[in-house]
């Protein structure tokens, strides 16, 4: 089974990421690491490595294996995000759902209250549609609040949503809806097997991925002591950029964005403090995700190039590729699926924005 080894290893109790990362390293793939003696590790582990990866897999393993528009990025993959490979406990897996190619463009972190007010809700959307549309792609962590308003401002140029459970459990179930229209154009990552339910001690390492992934993180709205300061502050200690957005003295939702400007976040006021503070870096890790997105598919390459800048029609697509309409339909499907392209009104596709 494809990545069975990966889910077996990820499961194997008594090993954290530094452990696996040492173990991948030592024998060269998940694979490798099965069927082999392991005496520096606990007798837990020793004896779960003794196993065929098979017979490890769980239910919901199986089950997640066996479903469509499943993907695994794995540590080995070459585009596994190059940001989270700098943060001091890098996931040696992520799983994900939707477009894969998301992970190469640059990111953008949005956070802020659960209970956001009116203003708050509305700024959060108005900020990562704003950040979106100039090419940051918006990531947050599917929570009620500021988070499923900033995913809602980027639904249309793509958004991440980094999860606490498992990639086949969406937590809170009132933001279902959102999490099953973010794919069509953006990505769900969870770094937790499949199955995973929720509990406190995984938010804290969700947020280290959030803050990870990402050039910087924005808090819109937070209490002193909330979730958001701590994706915050993991992003301060990861040596990425913190903005924060300043509120009346008199909310207690201003409180956090006021600390951490008093600790060193960069105060801003529109969209285009965050672009200009972010300068060089946005521009560079821009031009590095609109070269590696180009597809490597022969057949695809040629269909991205007779795309160009226009949108085109199957037929016209095919009359420049020289391909017949059913082998067409066929690449067009998978370039879609791989977030290179979009279908437009009228039967027609066209490049989506940031990989041109």
């Amino acid at each position: 089974m494809k990545h069975s080894a990966w889910l077996a290893l990820l499961r194997c109790p008594g090993l954290g990421p530094r452990r696996q990362r040492i173990l991948l390293q030592q024998w060269g793939s998940a694979e490798a690491c099965f069927g082999v003696r392991h005496p520096e590790l606990a007798a837990a582990s020793q004896e779960w490595l003794r196993r065929d990866p098979d017979d490890c897999l769980t239910d919901a393993d199986r089950q997640w294996l066996a479903s469509a528009g499943q993907d695994l990025c794995t540590w080995f993959d070459d585009d596994y995000p190059p940001l989270l490979r700098e943060i001091a406990d890098p996931p040696m897996a992520l799983f994900l759902r939707g477009q894969r190619a998301r992970l190469r463009d640059p990111l953008m972190a949005i956070v802020g209250s659960r209970n956001p007010t009116p203003v708050g809700n509305a700024t959060a959307r108005a900020f990562a549609e704003e950040l979106g549309n100039q090419g940051l792609v918006i990531v947050s962590g599917l929570a009620i609040g500021i988070d499923a308003a900033a995913h809602q401002g980027a639904l249309h140029s793509g958004t991440i949503g980094v999860l606490g459970t498992g990639i086949d459990l969406i937590y809170p179930r009132e933001n279902l809806d959102l999490a099953r229209a973010i794919p069509a154009t953006g990505l769900i990552i969870s770094e937790q097997p499949p199955g995973t339910r929720i509990h406190r001690g995984l938010f804290p390492r969700r947020n280290r991925l959030i803050s990870g992934l990402c050039l910087g993180t924005l808090v819109v709205e937070a209490a002193e002591n909330s979730g958001s300061l701590i994706t915050a502050r993991l992003a301060m200690e990861q040596g990425r950029e913190v903005f924060a957005i300043p509120g009346s003295i008199h909310s207690p939702l201003a409180r956090g964005p006021h600390r951490l400007i008093r600790d060193g976040a960069k105060l801003v006021e529109t969209a285009q403090d965050i672009l200009e503070e972010l300068g060089p870096l946005f521009a560079a890790s821009r031009t590095v995700a609109k070269v590696s997105r180009e597809p490597e598919d022969s057949a695809e390459r040629q269909v991205w190039a007779a795309l160009g800048q226009e949108t085109l029609s199957s037929e016209e697509i095919a009359s420049r590729c020289g391909l017949t309409l059913p082998a067409l339909s066929s690449i067009l499907l998978h370039m879609e699926i791989q977030g290179y392209i979009a279908s437009c009104p009228g039967g027609r596709f066209c490049r989506l924005p940031n990989t041109n």
